[in-house]
């Protein structure tokens, strides 16, 4: 297997890849990119647009986005600073992205609800036998599912 590929696996557990991808699936980083949608927006108008983000997983966030290549951030010498942040390419590929996962979500938002309260109401078994589902632990070495 060659270097580059190694790097480039999600399924490596030290790939570059992998760190990338943990990165970009984590809780604020698509919602982030989405908001910017392809706009030059400010720190503050970022935030008004992601409702239940705090100040400082925004920053922590767009300090990631930036350092991944997702985000550009440019600061004019005013005083107070103006700080602007916009999606650079790579940002504006990965939104094409997440926009592809939000038809998949609004596809199956139904099915995935009705998953959920099938599974939520079903009593929880253990075994392998006909009818019965399997879960890895047993009963009692941990929660309820």
């Amino acid at each position: 297997m060659s270097v580059v590929f190694a790097e480039a696996s999600v399924l490596r557990t030290h790939s570059l890849a992998r760190e990338i991808f943990t990165s970009v699936a984590g809780k604020w980083a698509l919602t982030l990119i989405n908001a910017l949608a392809g706009r030059t927006l400010r720190f503050t108008e970022l935030r008004a647009e992601v409702p239940g983000i705090s100040q400082k997983m925004l920053t922590q966030t767009l300090r990631g986005l930036e350092r991944d290549g997702l985000v550009r951030r440019t600061v004019y010498p005013t005083v107070p600073p103006r700080v602007e942040y916009a999606p650079a390419d790579a940002g504006r590929a990965l939104r094409s992205r997440v926009n592809g996962v939000c038809d998949w979500t609004g596809q199956y938002l139904d099915d995935i609800e009705t998953a959920r309260e099938r599974y939520d109401a079903a009593p929880v078994t253990y075994g392998t036998e006909q009818g019965q589902t399997s879960y890895d632990e047993a009963p009692g070495a941990g929660g309820a599912r």
